[in-house]
């Protein structure tokens, strides 16, 4: 069987620093997989592995069966990447940014066109096309990055944090949107969050990592039921497993602010 994403023996080493220990887990074709755990536990790191960001110390990582290692470039453009680092250019109006990421990408004036509406629809931000992204809100600027990262029609989506710092009605949005791109392109998707009713309603299945390790895998259900409690939610197997309360995290300024404090501490 090819997985989507495979990760075998995965360590990363920063001198004596151990950030990954030797982690294993696969996510199949349309997955939705959460990858949760408390501040400092390994999981930004991972995901920068994951997206030929960082290299690996040991370990092997295959993407759709590709060696991450030795086929680099061809990994690249089947993942699509939205960091918890602000990547909108809030200088540039909503379009702007999208075409200069599509010029990145190399694609043709005709094709970019069409993709840059398609999406502006898919992500219902053609009303605010042509404003500045420091004029959007928190929400729209998720979509707007969500949008980036899916510009080349990747087959898996990596996110990590894709909802920090926004509100309640901004996280649903979000949430929605990605919904409907899995639902129409059969995206594999990737998240990290310290949301545990999103993991809960959204992921089929999480890993959770503490101290660079994976301390329990499964279905939301499954590792509920391992905790002994009848009324379990995912946020107890979260404390359960590894002894921390989950951490949490508006608008273009607010958002960044936050994001910036956020990946400080991962």
């Amino acid at each position: 069987m090819v997985y989507s994403i495979e990760v075998q023996d995965l360590i990363k080493r920063f001198g004596d620093y151990e950030a990954v220990a030797g982690i294993n887990f696969s996510i199949n074709k349309g997955e939705v997989f959460g990858l949760l755990g408390p501040n400092g536990a390994g999981k930004t790191t991972t995901i920068r592995m994951l997206a030929t960001l960082l290299p690996p110390t040991s370990g092997r990582i295959f993407v759709e069966g590709l060696d991450v290692r030795r086929h680099g470039g061809l990994v690249r453009r089947l993942l699509g990447y939205v960091p918890q680092a602000l990547s909108a250019d809030g200088t540039l109006t909503g379009y702007e940014n999208l075409l200069l990421f599509a010029k990145l990408l190399r694609l043709g004036k005709g094709e970019r066109e069409r993709r840059i509406d398609e999406l502006l629809n898919l992500l219902n931000l053609q009303d605010a096309a042509h404003k500045l992204v420091r004029e959007y809100s928190g929400g729209m600027v998720r979509r707007l990055e969500i949008g980036q990262a899916i510009l080349h029609r990747p087959h898996i989506l990596i996110l990590d944090e894709p909802t920090v710092g926004l509100d309640p009605v901004a996280r649903h949005t979000v949430w929605n949107t990605l919904k409907q791109l899995r639902e129409e392109t059969g995206l594999t998707i990737l998240i990290t969050t310290h949301y545990m009713e999103e993991a809960e309603a959204t992921c089929r299945r999480v890993a959770i990592m503490n101290r660079g390790r994976i301390v329990a895998q499964g279905t939301p259900e499954e590792l509920k039921r391992a905790t002994g409690k009848p009324d379990a939610t995912l946020e107890d197997v979260f404390t359960f497993y590894t002894g921390d309360q989950v951490e949490t995290g508006g608008s273009f300024h607010e958002l960044r602010k936050t994001r910036l404090r956020v990946q400080r501490f991962n």
